[in-house]
């Protein structure tokens, strides 16, 4: 339904918008697109709390990203030695480079990224009526769309992050305005979610469905006026797909937001192909030992430097402290008799420690890793990049150990 024939008083804010209109079980839902980085998005979310009355407000935000508008500086509490020890660190850092795309574009143009979010949220607060986060977390979304995908396209899926952080095109604000016709995580990630079925079922279709299927459940617990009027803000990606969920599904919505919630399992043959290659290098040492002390000497030696070799040279190639360093070469070696504790953890918190992040890494650290010298200059994302780069330094060590040993052997 369009915005004249639904009796909106058009105003010069609200001209092109793209708005969408849905009856279902006694409430009315108002869904307006947005682009995440857009003055027009902001004057349209304002225009309608000017002009219509909604007993709700809903908005594209999961918990955690709804309380980082709300307290930007909360990632200055960051504690990154729990974050290195929990094994966030990949999450946090695949955080960290999208907030620099949208950073990036928000430069261009003055405008906070996800503004329009917080225009919702502002105006639920002046309005006095409930905010509901309907987005699925971030997080959640970002592990299944990696599980989503083939190994090879892993690597893609990393290209398209780094590629989205040091992209320097000046990006005219009429192609911004076209982001309209897509979703900000699926832009970050660029052809590959044009491309892929399962990249784009995690990022956009799949949170079509959970976003229809919270504002149902929401609307079942939270309905005391009848008809209820429910403001509706999200990218406009998801706005024929959210609409089309709320007019079709029929299951219980709690259980839809439950599955569709879920983290999925890591896959076993990684891990298992890690164990026996391990199991196989230390079946040839011991192999080597029994041919005579020497070649079992030699091969226990070749196993020590590549491992810890590859190891420090990671923490070497992210700068870190010479202690740091130490500690990837110690760790490297011994990773298979502490299953769970990459060698790139224990070798980041010694930098961690060694070089403790001040304040102004924590304040500087979305600014400078825009840039490729700031991920080696702030201590926060050094810190990062060196758990990284000795982790990979690690795996390539035990492969190529593995194969110096055994081609010694025969």
């Amino acid at each position: 339904m369009s915005t004249s024939e639904a009796g909106l008083r058009p105003t010069p804010d609200l001209n092109g918008q793209p708005i969408e209109r849905v009856q279902r079980d006694g409430v009315e839902y108002v869904v307006l697109g947005t682009a995440h980085v857009s003055r027009s998005s902001v004057e349209a979310v304002q225009a309608l709390l000017a002009n219509e009355t909604f007993n709700a407000i809903a908005v594209e935000l999961c918990e955690s990203r709804a309380q980082g508008m709300r307290d930007p500086e909360a990632f200055k509490q960051m504690d990154l030695f729990r974050v290195i020890r929990e094994g966030k660190a990949g999450m946090v850092a695949a955080s960290l480079v999208l907030s620099t795309f949208q950073k990036r574009l928000a430069d261009q143009y003055g405008i906070q990224p996800g503004a329009e979010m917080k225009a919702a949220m502002d105006g639920a607060v002046e309005l006095d009526v409930p905010l509901w986060l309907v987005d699925r977390e971030v997080g959640t979304t970002l592990k299944r769309a990696w599980h989503s995908v083939g190994f090879w396209q892993r690597f893609g899926l990393l290209g398209g992050l780094l590629a989205s952080v040091f992209e320097r095109e000046t990006i005219d604000e009429k192609e911004i305005e076209k982001l309209k016709q897509g979703d900000m995580l699926e832009s970050a990630f660029s052809e590959f979610a044009n491309e892929s079925a399962p990249l784009y079922r995690s990022l956009i279709a799949e949170r079509d469905a959970y976003m229809a299927a919270r504002l149902r459940e929401e609307a079942g617990r939270s309905v005391t006026a009848n008809p209820c009027k429910v403001l509706v803000v999200i990218g406009a990606g998801h706005l024929k797909g959210l609409c089309e969920h709320l007019r079709i599904q029929q299951a219980d919505p709690s259980v839809t937001v439950a599955d569709l919630a879920k983290t999925p399992p890591k896959a076993q043959w990684p891990k298992w192909l890690a164990v026996g290659l391990v199991l196989l290098i230390f079946a040839a040492i011991g192999y080597a030992f029994h041919r005579n002390a020497a070649l079992g000497a030699q091969a226990l030696r070749d196993w020590v430097l590549f491992t810890g070799g590859f190891s420090a040279l990671g923490a070497l190639l992210a700068r870190a402290h010479p202690l740091s360093i130490l500690a990837a070469f110690v760790a490297g070696p011994v990773k298979p008799f502490r299953p769970g504790i990459p060698s790139g953890g224990i070798s980041a918190m010694v930098e961690a420690w060694v070089r403790r992040p001040r304040v102004a890494d924590f304040e500087s650290l979305r600014d400078d890793i825009v840039h490729w010298s700031g991920w080696w200059t702030n201590r926060v994302a050094r810190t990062l990049l060196n758990f990284f780069l000795v982790s990979l330094g690690t795996i390539v060590g035990e492969y190529t150990a593995g194969i110096h040993i055994i081609k010694n052997l025969f």
